[in-house]
């Protein structure tokens, strides 16, 4: 199945977790993916939309975050697009999972599990905006 893209554009605040959560939930649902991927794909755009919010706007709530989802028959993507601070993925450290387990540490492991979870994710930058294309075989 390949339907029409949807967007969505919310504020930079968690009180719209569960506004992006069903948004992303009811299209990939209707794309035919099963319950497992579902999951794994909703928790995927829940980090990145958590990380633009911590990182990018410094959980300032007052900025904007635009997310398109659309599909071709092969492949689901998802962008999310933002104005804060650009993320660069070449700075970027896998966490070491053994030891965030030993020492109970929570947290820093959005990019980690995006990677994990999505067949393609690329990062984009310009002066006016960041991008994360996130995509997912189907």
């Amino acid at each position: 199945m390949s339907s029409s893209p949807q967007h969505i554009t919310v504020a930079s605040s968690t009180k719209h977790l569960k506004a992006v959560r069903s948004f992303v939930l009811s299209y990939v649902v209707e794309e035919g993916f099963n319950e497992r991927e579902v999951s794994e794909i909703t928790l995927a755009v829940d980090e990145a939309y958590t990380n633009i919010i911590k990182h990018a706007y410094d959980n300032e709530s007052t900025h904007e975050v635009h997310i398109a989802i659309g599909s071709t028959s092969q492949q689901l993507w998802i962008e999310l697009t933002d104005h804060g601070k650009h993320f660069d993925p070449a700075s970027y450290q896998a966490p070491d999972l053994m030891k965030r387990i030993k020492n109970k540490q929570r947290g820093g492991m959005g990019v980690y599990l995006i990677q994990k979870i999505m067949d393609v994710v690329e990062y984009g930058s310009t002066r006016e905006k960041n991008t994360l294309l996130m995509k997912k075989n189907k």
